[in-house]
């Protein structure tokens, strides 16, 4: 089983960035999947999570409608596509499996889960 997070960088403040999350291993369809970020000295922090069944998506109070979750079930894939990105939002991203859906997507307790992203938002 793995899940691959890749795309972040080195952004300023009010830029974008796409991650992706890449999975293999396991059936897709059978789990909801979640990004959750954890900074320096800080607890992780749940982002975002998508469901399997029908796409139902869910973001933490801080996106504000700044991020929107997709899936590619044929490709395996699932991205968080970040706009007007804060220097508040700089952690590590990884995504997460969760076969309980998404109603703690919090980075703790789920299914599976890989190694994460940077992202560096600079003011």
């Amino acid at each position: 089983v793995q899940l691959q997070a890749s795309g972040g960088g080195s952004v300023r403040s009010g830029g974008s960035l796409i991650l992706s999350c890449a999975t293999s291993g396991f059936n897709l369809d059978d789990y909801a999947i979640g990004w959750y970020r954890q900074a320096p000295g800080k607890n992780r922090q749940g982002v975002s999570c998508i469901r399997n069944r029908d796409g139902y998506t869910t973001h933490a109070w801080f996106v504000n409608g700044r991020f929107a979750i997709s899936r590619d079930n044929t490709k395996d894939v699932v991205y968080l596509q970040m706009n007007d990105l804060k220097p508040e939002d700089t952690a590590v991203y990884h995504c997460a499996a969760y076969s309980r859906g998404c109603s703690d997507y919090s980075g703790y307790g789920m299914d599976y889960w890989g190694k994460g992203t940077q992202v560096t938002v600079s003011s």
